[in-house]
């Protein structure tokens, strides 16, 4: 099966954050508090799968409560925050949605995801990932993270299954 078969199978979405639905940096205020910056046109293809009812799930070991909220607003659940293994909680969603691993997309950006993008049927990178995603990713998108990957993979998908526009 090519590339572009397999985004049309997929039924279940998963994202990282921080490198994935953001880039790679964090802006830390004199408090200690983090601040994000996220793609409107990721936001846009996010809500258009939840939309067209696509399982939507963020895996993420951030904790910020502004991420949260903002995915939440599109409609986007669950949303594992704070996680430090992440194929425990994949396990669990997996599980408890009786899903099938080979029509489920992740997008990761590095080793944390690694675990994870070693199940999934489609797994995927941005661009600017991490050297060791390469060796997984099935498909590398050619945007940056926090810069358009997540709409180009979900944009695909939703395209093939003539669900865009």
């Amino acid at each position: 099966m090519n590339h572009l078969e397999q985004f049309r199978e997929i039924e279940t979405f998963i994202f990282d954050v921080d490198g994935v639905l953001t880039d790679s940096l964090v802006l830390v205020l004199e408090d200690g508090s983090l601040l994000r910056q996220m793609s409107i046109r990721d936001g846009y293809a996010i809500k258009q799968a939840v939309i067209e009812g696509y399982n939507v799930c963020i895996i993420t070991g951030g904790k910020s409560e502004g991420v949260r909220k903002r995915l939440e607003g599109l409609g986007v659940e669950p949303i594992y925050t704070g996680v430090e293994d992440k194929l425990k909680v994949y396990d669990k969603y997996i599980k408890d949605n009786n899903l099938n691993e080979e029509a489920i997309l992740y997008m990761g950006d590095d080793v944390p995801d690694y675990a994870v993008m070693r199940r999934v049927g489609l797994p995927t990178c941005p661009r600017d990932a991490a050297p060791e995603m390469f060796e997984l990713a099935k498909y590398v998108s050619p945007y940056d993270g926090g810069k358009g990957c997540v709409r180009d993979v979900i944009e695909k998908v939703l395209r093939l299954n003539d669900q865009w526009m």
